[in-house]
């Protein structure tokens, strides 16, 4: 039997900053395992979790793949879910320290298989691309916050038009159509299905529709009348006793959430927009139905503008974070020079052997 591993991003480059949910993705009081990884980059941090990928998968075990941000072929973490065990980067910009050491988080110190006699000779080298790598992150991040002022500016004027009260009866109709009643108080794991990366915006649409054969999709340029509805569907499922998972709009994660997922149910409630589409036959939703149209007219020009202008900041933001990647790649090498790779592979080797027991 072959396992498809699943693959979505646990953090954003966002509008607002840079937004992770790791620690969400586990729980001690629900007798989780999380192995943080520390080490320099060029450690292999991410060759070892794929490692631990591929090995669950010999094993018949459900991997569950995340993708770094600012490099998407580099993993952040790797979950275990069936076996409740986590595997994840703790390295900046990400920082996870223990919060319950040793009984549920471990920390596995890569620093103990580099040659810091190496290293010493490309001291200046490492601080000068540290420091440029960085400095590059801080420039993408200023455009990603002015996108994320055009895109605040879009929203006011799509909520100006967003008739809130026939959502809420329409998403209130909706949920309990497809969502049965029990006892009980659900649970929530956040997510992101798309990522602004060096690489442009990737997303893992596929994700959501392996987890869920039933979908309604809301069609939702804006995400304003998308994210009422999903508001209202995350509130009625979690009071209904439902673990839901809920994937937060990797630009503007405070204010928008795309998709409510609930596995129990097979059932999905998806947004497509400009930068997640979803190739599967079922009910849409039109969320021009819930919009004042004469609102969005009268702000026709001002919203092509900020079209053009949403796309500029977008390619610049996707450029810079594309020269930090290539900065961080040079700095990689300095360590991939000091690491003793064999002793690395002989844990790595040691370490999947103790938790697919």
């Amino acid at each position: 039997m072959k396992i498809s591993n699943l693959k979505y991003f646990l953090a954003a480059n966002s509008c607002e900053g840079f937004v992770s949910y790791f620690t969400d993705r586990y729980s001690a009081q629900d007798g989780w395992k999380c192995f943080i990884i520390k080490g320099g980059p060029g450690t292999g941090k991410s060759s070892f979790m794929k490692y631990i990928a591929a090995k669950a998968a010999e094993n018949n075990i459900k991997a569950e793949l995340c993708p770094c941000s600012s490099d998407p072929h580099s993993l952040d973490a790797v979950v275990l879910p069936d076996k409740k065990i986590i595997v994840l980067d703790g390295t900046a910009p990400h920082t996870v320290d223990p919060v319950y050491p040793g009984v549920c988080e471990e920390i596995l110190n890569f620093g103990e298989f580099w040659n810091t006699k190496v290293l010493k000779p490309e001291k200046n080298n490492i601080i000068k691309l540290t420091d440029k790598n960085k400095a590059l992150h801080r420039v993408a991040s200023r455009y990603m916050h002015a996108l994320g002022q055009i895109i605040s500016d879009n929203l006011k004027i799509a909520e100006n038009a967003t008739e809130k009260d026939k959502i809420t009866k329409f998403a209130s109709r909706l949920a309990k159509k497809y969502i049965p009643k029990k006892p009980g108080t659900g649970s929530e794991e956040i997510r992101f299905l798309c990522g602004i990366t060096p690489k442009g915006i990737i997303s893992f649409s596929d994700s959501a529709l392996s987890l869920a054969s039933n979908r309604i999709i809301i069609e939702d340029r804006f995400g304003t009348v998308a994210s009422e509805i999903m508001k209202n569907i995350r509130k009625y499922a979690l009071s209904n006793g439902y673990n839901i998972i809920t994937v937060k709009n990797a630009f503007m994660p405070s204010s928008l959430t795309d998709h409510i997922i609930i596995p129990e149910l097979s059932l999905c409630f998806l947004r497509e927009y400009e930068y997640q589409h979803f190739n599967t036959d079922c009910r849409r939703i039109h969320a021009r139905r819930f919009m004042n149209n004469a609102v969005i007219a009268k702000n026709r020009e001002r919203l092509k503008f900020n079209k053009k202008i949403i796309r500029e900041l977008m390619l610049s933001a996707i450029a810079v974070l594309s020269e930090a990647k290539k900065v961080h790649d040079e700095l990689e090498e300095n360590y991939i020079n000091s690491m003793d790779f064999d002793a690395l592979t002989m844990f790595a080797n040691s370490f999947c052997e103790d938790i697919f027991r």
